[in-house]
């Protein structure tokens, strides 16, 4: 059945919406200098600088084997420079041990690429997908091109958790329902570390598809990318999170302030150890079990259930209005509403509005 293009408006509200490179200070004949990662990256403008480290030594092995083959680049093929976490010093800003420590995967996360400042993690990633182990992670403390749902970009600051890492499917017709699988795995993370240290439970919630609100303001969203190569696709699913950044809305540590009069602040590489301990095991029962599996969870922690909407068609000259209630998700991922004539209809985003509920194609199920 054809789509016809629609226009929908909320019943009941929801939500408002030139230095030498730093190579070169490491000689072959004498013993290696350690670096700071704050300086270091200070010492070139023109360069990226990627630090490397594992988990295990399995993971350090690649690490080294990376570096050594200056493996890594950039889309726009600009300097990049590659150190391993053992070279590194001084560390301001993302604690790799602490990280390490809370890590408890056999897969994802386990290859870290830490940055100071990168154009996007998502960049990284996907570009050097075939080089890098499925689950290698980038994290980076400032991005100044970050990637979003239509080619849009964002520059993110100091504070907020940015990271993007990798997974390689073999079914396409699931690959979709991954972003759902992510948003579910980091509000978890959230609330487990709220409960394992005590603290009081955030309202964070999960606004179709892809992102996350507290206390109905927009604190993270997630990007997932794939292309196909060699009968699998290779998927790069990049996540932020305001964490301690209270612009350019508001972030954990902000609303946590409200709630307690603890000085205990979320920490970046908590959230993210959460995250991945979280989604191993989602994934592990999305692909074993599919995510029906996970739906009942996910309806919990998403802002939707029971959201009535109108739906406005075109028909020839005129526009006809159609109240639906949206009830969950297609098998396809799409939204899965009821109209008052009891006609059951799956919900597509147009690709035009920067808020999904601006524009939506309906299309009858039979």
């Amino acid at each position: 059945m054809p789509f016809t293009t629609t226009h929908l408006r909320l019943i009941s509200p929801l939500i408002h919406p030139s230095s030498p490179s730093i190579r070169s200070l490491v000689s072959a004949n004498t013993k290696p200098f350690r670096l700071s990662a704050s300086s270091a990256a200070m010492d070139s403008n023109s360069s990226c600088m990627l630090v490397l480290s594992g988990k295990s030594l399995a993971e350090n092995e690649i690490a080294e084997s990376l570096k050594s083959n200056s493996t890594l680049k950039l889309p726009d093929n600009s300097e990049v420079s590659i150190h391993l976490q053992s070279e590194i010093v001084k560390q301001e800003s993302f604690d790799v041990e602490l990280f390490m420590n809370s890590l408890a995967t056999n897969r994802f996360g386990r290859l870290l690429i830490w940055s100071p400042r990168l154009p996007s993690t998502h960049d990284v990633v996907s570009h050097n997908f075939c080089e890098l182990p499925v689950g290698a992670v980038c994290v980076a403390d400032v991005q100044f091109k970050g990637r979003g749902r239509s080619k849009n970009a964002w520059e993110s600051p100091k504070g907020c958790l940015m990271f993007s890492f990798t997974i390689q499917m073999e079914d396409g017709r699931v690959v979709p329902l991954l972003q759902y699988v992510a948003s579910l795995a980091l509000t978890e993370a959230i609330n487990y570390v709220c409960s394992r240290d005590g603290l009081p439970c955030l309202d964070i919630k999960i606004k179709w598809p892809n992102d996350l609100y507290l206390n109905g303001i927009k604190v993270g969203g997630i990007l997932c990318t794939s292309t196909y190569r060699t009968k699998k696709f290779n998927v790069s699913i990049g996540i932020g999170l305001n964490v301690n950044n209270e612009e350019p809305t508001t972030c954990l540590n902000a609303v946590l302030r409200k709630l307690s009069d603890s000085t205990y602040q979320f920490r970046r590489e908590d959230v993210i150890a959460a995250f991945f301990n979280k989604f191993e095991t989602f994934y592990d029962t999305f692909i074993n079990q599919g995510f029906q599996t996970l739906e009942e969870l996910y309806y919990k922690t998403w802002l939707h259930s029971g959201q009535r909407v109108i739906v406005q068609e075109k028909n020839e000259d005129q526009v006809v209005e159609n109240v639906v209630t949206i009830q969950g998700l297609t098998s396809s991922g799409y939204l899965l509403a009821i109209g008052d004539d009891n006609q059951m209809c799956e919900l597509h985003p147009d690709g035009n509005s920067l808020d999904f509920f601006k524009g939506l194609i309906r299309r009858k199920l039979q």
